[in-house]
């Protein structure tokens, strides 16, 4: 089980974060500094207040972060795995911040973050990471977006400190990963050509039929059908990912650990006790996550706006995620 599990993360870390990170990219590498780490000598401190896009982490990792905006503080949470922030502060960040004081974060590993020497990419670490943050920010609660993979570690995070989370939104965001598997599976066997498709074996294990359905559709370059609605999306998103340097070390580690036990959790029975106000906006035709994997979401007080659009739906549709943004922002604003 344990070895199919990597085989299965191994191929969505090829496909997904090689699709959002471009592979003509430089590779961010930790500074030789962090190479004779030792976790006692870590201080946590900030240098954002005093215009330093960076934090050091309670285990003193240096991670990316950036504050733009004004109103209720958010961080984004970005997905891939691995994939960092910068694409969606390019393409959506004027948007967000009509909306939201957002705070912008590289998760350890990724984008313009550096890599843990000690390798230290489980979930329980990457949500401390978020909750350095916030600390050394002197923030009493903000609110949480995440998109895609980023579903998980925001819905664990706001598992573990649900008092500092005053909303949390839910962008396209993947909170079963096997069934979101699943529902690519599905949609993106019937994409590719009938002469050259294999036949498909529903007894499969799930990671065979995912990584020759996701292969083929890399082969014949149909990917940008399964991802977005436009080929303008499409074509923004490859614009704003030229010159992008990317960390990759969290997407290359957690296919070779135990860390990613902790990925394929199913999390939607976790939400009937997360009881912050919850928007979750989801594309009508996004097969990445499942277009109904929302239905399995309980929260107690959840909103949830379904888009025209696939798995970048808030890029498909700006004016209808603007709307339900602003909507959600005022909201939180006359509960603060």
């Amino acid at each position: 089980m344990i070895q199919s599990l990597l085989v299965s993360f191994r191929v969505l870390l090829v496909f997904l974060v090689g699709f959002l990170v471009s592979t003509n990219q430089a590779v961010a590498q930790p500074s030789t500094s962090d190479t004779h780490f030792s976790r006692s000598s870590a201080k946590p401190t900030t240098g954002l207040l005093a215009g330093s896009p960076t934090i050091t982490t309670t285990d003193g990792v240096k991670l990316y972060a950036k504050v733009e905006g004004q109103g209720l503080p958010c961080v984004f949470i970005h997905g891939g795995p691995g994939s960092g922030s910068e694409v969606i502060e390019k393409l959506a960040g004027k948007e967000l911040e009509q909306r939201f004081q957002m705070i912008y974060l590289d998760q350890r590993g990724s984008g313009r973050s550096a890599s843990d020497p000690l390798k230290d990419y489980t979930l329980a670490r990457l949500v401390q990471d978020l909750e350095d943050l916030r600390q050394q920010l002197h923030l009493t609660k903000w609110v949480v977006m995440s998109h895609s993979f980023g579903g998980i570690i925001a819905t664990a995070y706001a598992r573990k400190y649900p008092e500092r989370v005053q909303g949390l939104i839910l962008v396209n965001s993947i909170l079963n990963l096997p069934a979101s598997m699943e529902s690519t599976v599905a949609y993106g066997y019937p994409l590719l050509p009938a002469q050259g498709r294999p036949p498909l074996d529903p007894t499969a294990p799930l990671p065979q039929r995912y990584g020759m359905v996701m292969s083929l559709l890399n082969q014949y370059r149909l990917i940008n059908q399964l991802m977005y609605a436009h080929d303008s999306t499409a074509q923004h998103v490859k614009q704003a990912q030229q010159g992008i340097a990317a960390n990759r070390d969290f997407a290359t580690v957690v296919t070779q650990t135990a860390a990613i036990m902790d990925y394929v959790q199913d999390f939607t029975p976790a939400t009937s006790a997360l009881l912050m106000p919850v928007l979750v906006v989801t594309g009508q035709d996004d097969y990445v996550v499942g277009p109904d994997q929302y239905k399995a979401f309980r929260f107690p007080h959840q909103q949830v706006v379904v888009l025209a659009g696939k798995h970048f739906a808030f890029l498909d549709n700006p004016k209808g995620f603007d709307e339900a943004l602003a909507s959600f922002a005022h909201q939180l604003a006359l509960k603060k």
